[in-house]
């Protein structure tokens, strides 16, 4: 019997996110991004649809690797113009009560010690319903706007993300003492400082003396998502890890995938399914087969190849203006997202070698993910099918259009997953750990990030 199915909703603060082009859909509100109002209706919804959260990407750089500039992106709005994701936590967390908050932010260009206090702020004001998306940056537009010539070297930048992370566990975990907060309003103290740390962190990369400033939120550290499937990816992921976002474009691959995760996990002393694994995907339905397929078609009228290209380039770190549209992707090297090339070198499911027109195609609509047109029905089965070939837990839902694909989703597929026994039919109390793990909300004791909490004996 397949196991439960899980969904995140995969969205940016931007116009179109992955799937460029469908911002001129009439149906479209993406361009409403800039309004509160956008994203408190989009979290009811999916909470509705008992999605385990939204994930919000982010980038602070254009895509200017497809012929050399950002004009192309600038041109289709491919990420860019592009908002803060953090700032929007507070509102969606304000009209619901269990949906979780996957916030990206990367390790390279803001000091561990003031992000450390952001994220705790949201922990403590959405009760505990947030996870960081650990990013490494992959754009080198947002290195020069930084400062510097170029990203450092894909496996330097995580090791950066070692110590970044180190950093923020003993502030979060080894800081303050659980009981720290006494307020005792007749002895006038309101925290007692014996139970209150400096963490003494001087390391290559950063240094930090002092206490973390806030007290500590329901889940200290916040749940660690982590997207990224490269040999050093894997590895990092396997310390750090507890959600875990892929990108892959045929079953096979997502089957390899998954496979050497969960290796890695077991091989870092934590247990195969410590992680959840969500692939990427787009669904898109309706009532019927017939009327599923000419949505897709309409939706196609409005992509555009060039966009996608854009992005294509900008996550494998290729400039794919340069080749034909029929050439193969072949053998290069990126300095970007190393899994996006590997998951297009090779051939296909009907054994054929990926073109740049092919992942031009496929990209369109959803960027690096598949996409499932069809019935309920048909959408189902082909969901069950992708978790039992694969052991995959669950999806990362990119849209065609937004909120109308999530709204399908939810009123379509939702529905028939549940008549099959195979989706939540609600959430479980608690915070976003929990809802997850079912192990409640502090960090696993076998987690890399848990030696450093108060107490520890490997702290």
């Amino acid at each position: 019997m397949t196991k439960q199915i899980r969904f995140n909703a995969f969205d940016m603060n931007c116009v179109a996110h992955q799937s460029s082009g469908l911002w001129r859909h009439p149906d479209d509100q993406s361009w409403r991004y800039k309004e509160l109002s956008y994203w408190t209706e989009l979290a009811q919804l999916l909470e509705r649809g008992a999605f385990d959260g939204i994930f919000i990407a982010d980038v602070l750089g254009t895509y200017d690797v497809y012929g050399g500039s950002n004009e192309a992106a600038i041109r289709h709005g491919a990420q860019v113009p592009v908002n803060d994701p953090i700032l929007l936590v507070s509102a969606m967390a304000a009209v619901t009560e269990h949906l979780g908050f996957g916030i990206t932010a990367g390790t390279a260009y803001e000091h561990p010690y003031p992000f450390a206090r952001r994220m705790t702020t949201l922990d403590h004001l959405t009760k505990g319903r947030v996870g960081w998306n650990v990013v490494t940056g992959y754009l080198p537009s947002a290195a020069r706007n930084m400062g510097h010539d170029d990203q450092l070297e894909h496996d330097q930048r995580y090791d950066v993300a070692d110590e970044y992370l180190e950093v923020l566990y003993k502030l979060w975990e080894g800081s303050w003492e659980d009981d720290a907060v006494v307020r005792d309003r007749e002895a006038g103290v309101f925290t007692d400082p014996s139970k209150v740390h400096e963490i003494g962190h001087h390391g290559e990369h950063f240094t930090v003396p002092g206490i973390h400033i806030s007290e500590p939120s329901p889940q200290r550290t916040p749940v660690i998502y982590q997207a990224g499937a490269s040999p050093r990816g894997v590895a990092f992921a396997a310390g750090n890890a507890e959600a875990i976002f892929v990108a892959a474009p045929t079953k096979a691959v997502l089957k390899g995938t998954v496979s050497r995760i969960r290796d890695a996990l077991e091989a870092a002393g934590r247990a195969r399914d410590s992680a959840k694994i969500y692939t990427l995907l787009t669904i898109i339905t309706d009532e019927t087969s017939e009327k599923a397929h000419a949505k897709h078609a309409d939706y196609l009228s409005y992509a555009s190849e060039e966009g996608a290209l854009v992005f294509m380039s900008g996550w494998m770190g290729v400039d794919l203006s340069q080749y034909d549209l029929d050439d193969p992707i072949g053998d290069v090297r990126s300095n970007a997202i190393q899994s996006a090339v590997a998951n297009f070198q090779g051939a296909d499911e009907e054994g054929r070698e990926w073109t740049v027109r092919d992942i031009a195609r496929l990209g369109a609509i959803g960027g690096l993910g598949p996409f499932l047109v069809g019935s309920p029905t048909e959408v189902a089965d082909e969901l069950q099918a992708w978790v039992d070939e694969t052991d995959v837990d669950g999806f990362n839902l990119a849209y065609a259009i937004t909120p109308g694909t999530f709204e399908d989703v939810v009123e379509f597929v939702i529905p028939e997953l549940r008549r099959r026994g195979v989706y939540p039919e609600a959430y479980e109390e608690g915070t976003l750990r929990h809802k997850l793990h079912g192990r409640g909300d502090r960090l696993p004791e076998e987690h890399h990030g848990a030696r450093f909490t108060i107490g520890s004996r490997t702290r």
